[in-house]
């Protein structure tokens, strides 16, 4: 089965206020400024044109899509490549590369015809310097080359699922030019929507063994935008590519003619540029400045509606507590074995409350399944769980601890980011009876423990892949207990894993939605996990900037922006 590389969310928080911390901003933003000013000639030919401006605070630190895997990443890399096909912002399959497809009826075989107009960027790697048609076989290349284990690529799990020759080579082939054929040991129907991933772009063979290991600073797609220049930790160039496949009411894509890249690593700072005007993008909400920007509804502040736009919407990403549930292993007076006291925390607390006072109401409430909003076959008729303190309180006497009477505390692992969070469960548990101790430790320790099953309960999150609901439910299905897969929980059911085993060979959307649903109800009545919210995107722009692409993956897409002058 495909397994998702996220563990747990990393968005950092900064806390300010003290002279110290201040002054420590300052001289960054200052040393900031000084670096940013020895590449200015490097956009020095751009006056009169329009350049979007943002910042990437999580360090870049590869340009070759084969290691896309964080966010950083990915929003530069897709604005350098294309791939076979793309997702809208509904996370509907489209056309990019491939203008057509066709999919046997047993599901197992996908073959692509490619467009004829589509260029690699200008680069030294080609004779003369020039571009060269994108074929079929740069994807054989560039799907296989995912599963070269002399790379080790982060996303070669996605080639999973795909027929081997017996060389072990990828089943993937190009009968001419214009064709690509991929076979599948099974029928697995998000495999479409994986190949819209980056890891899958089309990556030309020339110019990997032209520059060698200096391909991730030296990128060649087939993107919008081509490379320019990147002086890492200062700032990253990208240009408009003149030869981009894509129009738009008869006018060639992309409409930006350059997008600039800083790397301003506080992120009051960023926000404090962002409000000068020295950037065009703000993305996410931070606690260093959320409540600068934000009422406690969510709504931006009076005196920045004139000049700024909130756009949010459905991130496929959806934060819970996690609890070990297996039969062996754990001391026998673990007392979450019993689901009624894993029901008795979904019960509870206030979600609507944590996240208007933690999360100024950036997020929805997780009143319904493990499946976030936004995900096709998303239904709120889960048997989600809302804020019922008195059938919490009869769940735990039915359990056998009448207010709490004799249960043996209990400790939730978090890190730092999401201390106040749990906090404020610790709080809510212990007016139902349940003592909640927290031990706040590194993310990177909260994962191993997590990987090896010794996290008995844990908050952590899940950010999908790709837009399947099989993406979510994996995470429960036995085969993948960790550490062989994403089983943090090792939950286990014969009834789960049969009909899961069953949605994997199911090609109508409808029919295997509805076991989806199955599913997810079932994770919800066995309780081995607590839903906390759904995320949301939230970017901020100017009134000047218009047409922004987003979609609940959290992708950016900068092809059909504007940016005007304003008044």
């Amino acid at each position: 089965m495909p397994i998702n590389p996220h563990l747990v969310n990393s968005r950092m928080f900064i806390p300010g206020g003290n002279v110290f911390a201040c002054a420590h901003k300052t001289m960054i933003f200052i040393a900031f400024l000084l670096m940013a000013s020895s590449c200015g000639g490097r956009l020095g030919d751009m006056e009169g044109k329009t350049v979007f401006r943002y910042n990437e605070a999580g360090n870049i630190t590869s340009l070759d899509p084969l290691y896309a895997r964080n966010q950083a990443n990915i929003w530069a890399v897709s604005q350098l490549f294309s791939s076979l096909v793309e997702l809208d912002e509904d996370l509907a399959v489209r056309p990019s590369i491939a203008e057509r497809w066709e999919i046997s009826g047993d599901g197992r075989t996908y073959t692509f015809t490619l467009r004829g107009d589509v260029f690699f960027h200008d680069n030294e790697c080609f004779p003369g310097g020039e571009g060269r048609k994108v074929v079929a076989g740069d994807f054989v290349y560039s799907l296989s080359r995912l599963t070269d284990p002399a790379l080790n690529a982060p996303g070669a799990w996605v080639m999973n699922q795909v027929a081997r020759l017996e060389d072990g080579r990828p089943d993937i082939h190009a009968p001419d030019d214009s064709t690509l054929v991929i076979h599948l040991q099974q029928a697995f129907p998000p495999f479409i929507g994986l190949l819209s991933m980056q890891y899958c772009a089309a990556v030309p063979r020339e110019a990997v063994e032209f520059h060698g290991a200096d391909f991730r600073r030296n990128p060649v797609g087939a993107g919008p935008f081509r490379f320019q220049y990147w002086k890492e930790g200062v700032k990253l160039v990208f240009r408009k590519n003149d030869r981009y496949f894509e129009f738009e009411d008869g006018e060639r894509l992309p409409h930006l003619d350059a997008v600039a890249i800083s790397f301003i690593i506080d992120r009051q700072t960023a926000f404090l540029e962002f409000v000068k005007g020295e950037l065009d993008f703000l993305s996410g909400v931070d606690a260093s400045y959320k409540d600068e920007l934000l009422t406690p509804a969510g709504e931006l502040q009076p005196k920045y509606r004139e000049r700024f736009q909130k756009i949010s919407m459905p991130f496929l990403n959806t934060e819970y507590l996690g609890i070990l549930v297996r039969e062996d292993g754990l001391p026998a007076d673990w007392p979450l074995r019993e689901v009624k006291l894993r029901q008795a925390i979904n019960y509870g607390f206030d979600r609507e409350k944590m996240l208007r006072f933690l999360r100024n109401n950036i997020g929805t409430p997780a009143h319904a399944g493990f499946v976030p909003v936004g995900m096709p076959g998303f239904t709120e008729n889960s048997g989600g769980y809302g804020f019922e303190p008195e059938r919490a309180r009869q769940l735990l006497e039915e359990a056998g601890y009448p207010g709490g009477s004799g249960l043996p505390a209990i400790t939730l692992l978090t890190n730092q980011a999401y201390q106040d969070i749990a906090q404020y469960i610790q709080f809510e548990l212990s007016r139902i009876g349940m003592q909640v101790g927290i031990d706040v430790m590194p993310p990177a320790t909260l994962r191993e423990m997590m990987a090896k099953g010794e996290a008995r309960f844990f908050r952590a999150s899940w950010i999908a892949d790709y837009p399947d609901a099989e993406n979510y439910l994996a995470l429960f299905y036995s085969p993948n207990k960790s550490p062989a897969g994403p089983n943090y929980t090792h939950f286990s059911h014969p009834e789960y894993d049969r009909l899961y085993e069953k949605s994997l060979s199911i090609t109508n959307d409808s029919l295997r939605f509805d076991i989806y649903r199955r599913l997810d109800s079932m994770v919800i009545r066995h309780a081995p996990v607590v839903p906390l919210f759904y995320d949301q995107s939230v970017r901020f722009v100017p009134h000047t900037v218009e047409h922004m692409g987003n979609n609940p993956l959290n992708h950016l897409d900068l092809r059909r922006l504007r940016v005007s002058a304003g008044e």
